[in-house]
């Protein structure tokens, strides 16, 4: 039997229509980054131009994603045994940490703008935002699916939080429109460096712990634990790790004690068969190593 050691989970043309979609809402990302980028700084509003920045972030974690599609079905080389699945996590992190800058650029911007307002024209700012809105929900309606994978619900959520920002920069204009107030494009505007921060926080947080090799978040230690050891024939399981080597794709090594006595004794390859199965099936983990010892083997280490 082949060990297919990639994480390529779904089949190819799902893989692909999921490409297209992303490439498509990324393209929209772009082109609304542009649009808001240029239009605010034309018509002095600094929600406009944070809207953008927003928008570029979603755009970056957009093109992270595809990048992560598109790496998924590459053949790993010798030197790097994960593929190059390491280098979305970086790139991830490296995202995240030009969202702050972002962020901290709007904060200081908004503050100077508290105590000397700039005019703003509205009409252009209603405008850019409309179309802010238009392009969003476009977006939306390409990643919306119900049994959508992990990147389209991703991006899904980024766009429905750019949506309300553009929202937010409506209201913006209004309330300058009706009250005269400038202050209104300032105060917006930190509260959409607020979700610019949340966003960059959330891609750093998932990143770092893929870096660290952590337990992923969505399963539980003691359960995959337990699973491994009711498959009929294993006496024991030790030196469990479970790690994520990129979003998405989660990698396991153990090794188990096998118990053979009299003459129902299963061979190791149908244990094995088994075992995969069992954390294919519960626990979605595609990428296993599993060492087989028998009961007389003693270990010189005895650290567990």
């Amino acid at each position: 039997m082949a060990h297919h050691h990639h994480g390529t989970i779904t089949a190819g043309p799902l893989r692909e229509g999921e490409a297209t979609r992303l490439s498509v809402t990324l393209a929209l990302a772009l082109l609304a980054t542009v649009v808001e980028g240029v239009g605010g700084w034309l018509a002095h509003s600094l929600a406009l131009l944070s809207d953008a920045g927003h928008m570029l972030a979603d755009a970056g974690a957009i093109a992270l994603s595809l990048i992560a599609l598109r790496i998924g079905g590459r053949p790993a080389d010798a030197r790097r045994t994960y593929g190059y699945y390491r280098l979305e996590i970086l790139a991830a992190l490296l995202n995240g940490a030009v969202l702050i800058a972002i962020a901290v650029g709007i904060v200081v911007e908004a503050w100077q703008r508290l105590f000397h307002p700039h005019p703003v024209h509205v009409r252009a700012v209603v405008l850019l935002a409309l179309v802010g809105i238009a392009l969003n929900a476009a977006g939306m309606w390409l990643t919306h699916a119900r049994d959508s994978s992990m990147n389209l619900r991703s991006t899904f959520l980024h766009l429905a939080g750019d949506l309300l920002n553009s929202v937010g920069v409506l209201a913006s204009a209004a309330i300058i429109a009706w009250t005269g107030r400038l202050e209104a494009d300032p105060i917006i505007s930190f509260v959409i460096a607020g979700t610019i921060v949340w966003s960059a926080v959330r891609l750093c947080r998932e990143a770092v712990d893929v870096l660290l090799e952590g337990m992923p978040a969505h399963l539980d230690f003691s359960e995959v634990n337990q699973a491994l050891g009711a498959v009929p024939g294993v006496a024991a399981v030790h030196d469990l790790h479970v790690w994520t080597i990129t979003s998405g794709l989660v990698a396991l090594s153990c090794h188990i004690v096998v118990n053979c006595e009299g003459p129902d004794c299963r061979s190791h390859d149908e244990i094995l068969t088994d075992a995969r199965q069992v954390l294919r099936d519960k626990f979605r983990i595609e990428h296993t190593t599993i060492q087989f010892e028998s009961e007389s083997y003693q270990h010189d280490d005895v650290v567990h």
